[in-house]
């Protein structure tokens, strides 16, 4: 495999962030597929502009192959407002005439077919760009991309902005159609497993690879962990529980590559379960009496459009409910009428006498900018109790990823992120009994991710989360609802897996992971995970055929001293040994492919 971009002792620092990068070196091949990954503020939309060479390195050297065409998504994209959505997605007023588009996507039926896929059936092509919000502008951009050809492809968050089924649209394209490597920074973690055959780490000024997707990653830093003898007992366990989710997950998950499995098993032998649901439904009860929320004969609109048609709908004490549909169905307006924002037309909402509802909206709420950092999270609570644990206020601030230091910083001060993990630690100082989560996943980094997992693992009481993030949905959710466009509120026994089959007018991505009973849905997942495993054992080969070279050199130049020898034909038999199990397992993984 060719190397297309070369990172040659890279270094990068901003005088208010600090030093990001220190003598980064890093190859990407024309085929990778690289998911990178990080906290916020670590550096990881810095070094997707570095390999973009939309910013230079302050050491070190970026070297392209010649005549390279890189396309890059940024997180920020300035469209003029006059012009139309044809001319963003296959003219040059974004995109130079270097891009050409695809053939088979050049005409209106293929552009058609991409702003469908991802979310936008009723656009028009000549519909101006002005009018439109920065979602549908980063998904027409997005659009314009997919539709070129490029040899690397570049994306900064593009599943922001994409619901349950744009997500799995996107995720069968890439794995499908595209032709080009890939470089993409997202914190949707069921994405990363979708698309990625690599992972790139971004942490302590350098950058750490693993082969795999977010699953092997996971496995990765554990391991790690274990040989490095982690003092961190808080991280270790929450790896540990993360390893037990994903290895007790759905099938579509346990047929990702799999990386140092014993070591992974022994790891996990004595975890306990994700969650202890009766003892949390006990406690809930306790705190929370027999009702929450009770819907009765309730019509609701969002402006002049009907979200429910006298639906009557309970949710009842420690429910841990997930809430699908697609953008625009009415989750928010419906999560508004529960917390009693917004009246129904007709009906009613009885809510609980014990109830203390925190509500967490899409919107920034207004936070005390002349407070530092943890003296906002102590105006509303000194230690906080979360189901058995007793934390301070310190202590929850350092759940979210506010280290010493950074709890003594000005909140006005905090980037957009940060800003939002500290409205939900708000939230949660609070101590309600109610949680209620509007696409929390906005702009928190996957380590933050699976902290508050942890946290709401322990937590006894009533949870329901609208998000387009599959994994924390399944995460940490037991039950699913969605709004399909018909007035009611369905029940949804097979999860995501049934939405996304009983969605009105959408068809089940590839992708995603079938409903159980689909067996042609479940053979194209199995196709998907061997050819991802197919790249592994594929990069796995050759690594060892360099090992095999330098080996036989080492026993030409050391001929004569015996004991060398010996030791290096021990380890050039185990080489051989291993090359030969991972022969036949390629050979069993090319026959699945061809076949599929």
């Amino acid at each position: 495999m060719a190397n297309i971009i070369n990172l040659d002792r890279v270094g990068k620092g901003y005088g208010t962030a600090g030093q990001l990068l220190t003598d980064v070196s890093l190859g990407l091949d024309e085929s990778d597929r690289i998911g990178v990954v990080g906290l916020n503020g670590a550096g990881k939309s810095t070094l997707l502009k570095l390999l973009a060479k939309t910013e230079e390195p302050d050491t070190g050297r970026v070297a392209h192959r010649r005549d390279l065409r890189v396309a890059t998504l940024p997180q920020r994209l300035d469209l003029p407002g006059e012009i139309t959505v044809r001319d963003v997605v296959l003219g040059t007023a974004w995109l130079d005439e270097g891009f050409a588009a695809e053939h088979e996507w050049a005409g209106d039926a293929g552009v058609r077919t991409v702003l469908d896929g991802l979310g936008m059936p009723g656009i028009g092509l000549d519909d101006p760009i002005g009018p439109k919000s920065g979602g549908e502008r980063r998904r027409i951009a997005l659009a314009a991309l997919l539709i070129r050809h490029c040899d690397v492809l570049i994306l900064d968050e593009p599943t922001n902005h994409l619901d349950i089924t744009g997500i799995g649209w996107l995720a069968d394209w890439i794995t499908t159609k595209l032709k080009s490597a890939l470089v993409l920074v997202t914190h949707d973690r069921w994405f990363l497993d979708a698309v990625c055959t690599r992972i790139w780490e971004v942490a302590d000024q350098t950058v750490r690879a693993y082969d795999g997707g977010f699953a092997a990653w996971t496995l990765a830093r554990v391991e790690r962990a274990r040989r490095e003898q982690v003092s961190e007992e808080r991280r270790q366990n929450l790896l540990r529980k993360e390893i037990a989710w994903l290895r007790r997950g759905a099938p579509a998950r346990t047929s990702k590559p799999r990386f140092r499995i014993d070591a992974a098993n022994a790891l996990i032998a004595d975890v306990p379960p994700v969650r202890d649901s009766v003892s949390l439904a006990r406690m809930a009860t306790a705190r929370l009496g027999k009702q929450v929320f009770d819907l009765e004969n309730v019509t609701l609109y969002a402006g002049p459009k009907k979200i429910l048609d006298d639906v009557t709908w309970r949710v009842g004490p420690g429910d841990r409910i997930a809430l699908l549909g697609p953008n625009g169905a009415g989750k928010t307006t419906l999560l508004r009428a529960l917390t009693g924002q917004l009246q129904p037309a007709s009906g009613q909402v009885l809510t609980g006498q014990t109830v203390k509802i925190a509500y967490l909206s899409q919107e920034l709420a207004e936070l005390p900018g002349d407070l530092r950092l943890l003296e906002a999270v102590e105006e509303v609570a000194k230690r906080v109790q979360v189901g058995d644990k007793e934390l301070s206020a310190t202590q929850l601030a350092e759940v979210f990823g506010f280290t010493d230091r950074r709890v003594w910083t000005y909140v006005k001060d905090l980037s957009g992120g940060e800003r939002r993990r500290l409205q939900l630690l708000r939230l949660l100082a609070a101590e309600p009994n109610v949680l209620i989560l509007d696409e929390p996943t906005n702009d928190l980094d996957t380590d933050t991710l699976a902290a508050l997992e942890d946290l709401l693992d322990g937590w006894p009481g009533t949870l329901i989360v609208a998000s387009h993030d599959r994994y924390l949905v399944e995460r940490v959710t037991e039950t699913a609802y969605a709004l399909l466009g018909d007035g009611r509120i369905t029940h949804l026994p097979g999860g995501i897996d049934e939405y996304l089959a009983r969605s009105p007018g959408l068809a089940q991505p590839a992708a995603l992971a079938p409903v159980k009973s689909d067996r042609t849905g479940s053979a194209a997942g199995d196709l998907r995970a061997a050819k991802k495993e197919l790249v592994r054992v594929e990069r796995a080969l050759s690594k060892l055929s360099e090992r095999e070279g330098k080996l036989h050199k080492q026993l030409a130049d050391n001929a004569t001293d015996y004991e060398k020898v010996a030791s290096l034909d021990a380890e050039l038999r185990t080489l051989l040994a291993e090359r030969e199990a991972l022969e036949e397992e390629w050979l069993t993984l090319a026959e699945t492919v061809s076949e599929g």
